[in-house]
């Protein structure tokens, strides 16, 4: 387990640069205000999983402090704001907000970059029909970084939603913002293009309203999230209590 300071630090550093959201009046303004942007922009979400990977990945660490905008996503999150003594705003997650996102770019340029086919392409066609958006480029997630580049420069994308998972869409996202031309907002979106696509079912609702998302999808994929879930969790409480007692000296 890496030494308390270098967690506590790097945390330190991850939840000052991450943005709360009050209201969904204070969500719909952000929306706004991310289309429209000027410059090319990464938006990245903050959930138990990356606070963890965070701590033992440097290059990760510095990309989500380098996001343009950093949101809280998930019930872990909230439970560490509120014991730090903090307000956690709504919950952000990428796999909500990220279609008002589409929505909000309603006849757009939009690019979809990740998972694997036939959920790609069923993705971009519910993007196309749901949401009005023009799709200029649509990509599995398995390319090397600099293929997007040439594919952002080649189609112009407005919108680029990234399901490519931690850590890769947040290095890719990182390396898009500073070779694209014109203001794309460059978005880590984890699982949401399996979400579109329906690869992957989300919860019930009144599952997502008690906050155990995170185990109704450790059932539907044992194998790939047991070691984020069934170890990261209690690890995450375990250094979120380690840091409270911190910083609380």
């Amino acid at each position: 387990m890496n030494p308390p300071t270098v967690v506590q630090a790097r945390w330190t550093q991850v939840l000052r640069h991450l943005r709360t959201i009050p209201s969904q009046d204070d969500a719909a303004r952000l929306a706004d205000e991310l289309v429209a942007g000027r410059q090319p922009r990464m938006l990245a979400f903050v959930n138990a999983h990356a606070m963890n990977s965070a701590v033992g990945d440097f290059d990760f660490y510095k990309a989500l402090c380098d996001a343009d905008v950093l949101l809280r996503d998930g019930s872990g999150m909230a439970m560490l704001f509120r014991m730090l003594g903090g307000e956690p705003g709504l919950d952000m997650n990428g796999t909500d907000f990220i279609p008002r996102l589409l929505e909000t770019y309603r006849g757009r340029r939009v690019a979809l970059w990740g998972t694997r086919e036939p959920w790609l392409a069923a993705a971009a066609e519910r993007c196309r029909s749901e949401f009005g958006v023009e799709l200029v480029s649509c990509e599995n997630g398995f390319h090397p970084p600099a293929h997007y580049c040439d594919e952002v420069r080649r189609t112009r994308p407005e919108l680029i939603v990234l399901g490519m998972g931690m850590p890769k869409q947040e290095r890719v996202a990182r390396l898009v913002r500073a070779t694209a031309q014109g203001a794309p907002l460059i978005v880590c979106g984890g699982a949401i293009i399996d979400f579109l696509g329906g690869k992957v079912r989300r919860a019930p609702r009144w599952v997502r309203r008690v906050g155990i998302e995170w185990a109704y999808r450790l059932l539907l994929e044992p194998r790939r999230l047991f070691h984020r879930y069934v170890i990261g969790n209690p690890l995450f409480m375990l250094r979120a209590w380690r840091c409270r007692a911190a910083w609380a000296r």
